[in-house]
């Protein structure tokens, strides 16, 4: 099963290259999530939930959704929490099973930013809008350090789905930068996590030499600041898919998604020697892209099925204890 981003990335590839305007208002104002989500979807929540995420360790509480107004009806998606905790970036669109081309056109389909308040609730989120007006884009999948965000993107003037930077100025994302052939097509770059001293760059990718599917791949960076040929993290992978990979801050734990039992499911590798070992199974049954705070807290997202249909998506969080 995949994830919303991830079906809408499978269909911008079959699409190709993205051209022409669009109604996309680019820098202008946005619609609200709330008005953009069909009337007749179902908001899910844990007691009607008939494949709830399962916690498979004791380091954490049960996991629960985030509430109101991070998770919606409509499908939240791929969330990145800041090493504080403070700051919770997703992507968000109204219908995960609205066809990607409408989304390009929907003005509320990508990448949302919410702050932790003061009493511990969330704020209203904001877009982040990072395409110039009157221009089609759809971005997600996004890496935060610092001042500097990585995200994905099928963008007009590109073809497929690409990786781009950009730049916290003046309070405002600007200076949008493609990754470079380097990285997208020679080393194959799929969903990526940079190591705390910006020296690691560990990714996804279905690219040769790997176990099978999709398999996690570290790259680490040259005395001249090139990213050197990418090694695969063989401990991890297997011949199904492996990706989504979050690295600790410290540095000593790697997670990420993989497909097991029939689901995406959490699993963790920690680095013992500078070595990873053995990867543990954490949260299982629709629970995939984890991404944790300094203190340990997992943030995830889960997937609502029935009947093999996805309903919608939610970020949830298991507190570490």
């Amino acid at each position: 099963m995949k994830a919303p981003f991830v079906i809408f990335l499978t269909m911008i590839l079959l699409f190709g290259c993205i051209g022409g305007k669009g109604e996309n208002p680019g820098n202008t104002a946005t619609l609200k999530r709330e008005g953009s989500i069909p009337g007749n979807a179902i908001k899910m929540f844990p007691a009607i939930d008939i494949y709830p995420p399962i916690l498979n360790s004791s380091e954490w509480h049960d996991p629960i959704p985030l509430g109101a107004p991070v998770n919606t009806a409509g499908a939240e998606d791929s969330p990145f929490i800041t090493p504080d905790g403070k700051t919770l970036y997703f992507f968000f669109t109204p219908d995960p099973n609205i066809p990607a081309e409408q989304q390009l056109f929907d003005n509320v389909t990508g990448i949302w930013v919410s702050d932790k308040q003061s009493n511990g609730s969330w704020s209203e989120p904001e877009r982040v809008v990072l395409q110039e007006k009157g221009k089609l884009a759809l971005d997600g999948c996004e890496f935060v350090q610092g001042n500097l965000m990585w995200f994905c993107s099928a963008r007009e003037g590109y073809s497929g789905v690409s990786l781009f930077t950009a730049k916290r100025m003046n309070g405002k994302w600007q200076d949008v930068q493609y990754a470079g052939d380097k990285i997208m097509k020679e080393y194959e770059v799929g969903e990526m996590h940079i190591s705390a001293n910006g020296r690691e760059l560990y990714f996804h990718s279905g690219r040769t030499g790997g176990k099978g599917g999709l398999d996690i791949w570290m790259s680490k960076m040259d005395e001249s600041k090139e990213w050197q040929e990418p090694v695969n993290i063989a401990i991890v992978n297997t011949a199904d898919n492996e990706g989504w990979p979050y690295l600790s801050s410290d540095g000593s734990e790697l997670w990420f998604t993989r497909f097991y039992s029939g689901s995406p499911a959490i699993f963790r590798s920690i680095r013992i020697n500078g070595t990873f070992s053995e990867p543990e199974l954490i949260v299982s049954q629709f629970a995939g892209e984890p991404t944790l705070d300094d203190e340990g807290n997992l943030y995830f997202t889960h997937h609502f099925y029935n009947n093999s249909k996805m309903i919608e998506a939610d970020i949830y969080v298991a507190y570490k204890k």
